[in-house]
């Protein structure tokens, strides 16, 4: 068993996982959007569907995760919804 230092991360020599799992998107049937909460401020990424229901893919802490959903995707702009 590896032991660890106190300030010493087990991560280090891995490659950078992302911290969520890629979601299918067809362009036919969603929508992509930014959901945020009128309570909290909690933004969420994902897909809106025909239907109104809403695939979270990722929680966006900053313009630096909603930037890279954009890229992951290929868009340009997300609507946000609340």
């Amino acid at each position: 068993m590896k032991k660890l230092h106190l300030f010493h991360s087990a991560g280090k020599d891995r490659p950078r996982k992302r911290r969520f799992e890629t979601a299918s998107f067809d362009p036919e049937k969603q929508y992509p959007a930014i959901r945020c909460s009128i309570c909290t401020g909690e933004k969420v990424a994902g897909f809106r569907n025909n239907d109104g229901s809403f695939t979270e893919v990722m929680l966006i802490r900053s313009p630096k995760d909603e930037q890279e959903f954009k890229e992951l995707y290929g868009i340009d702009q997300l609507k946000t919804e609340y």
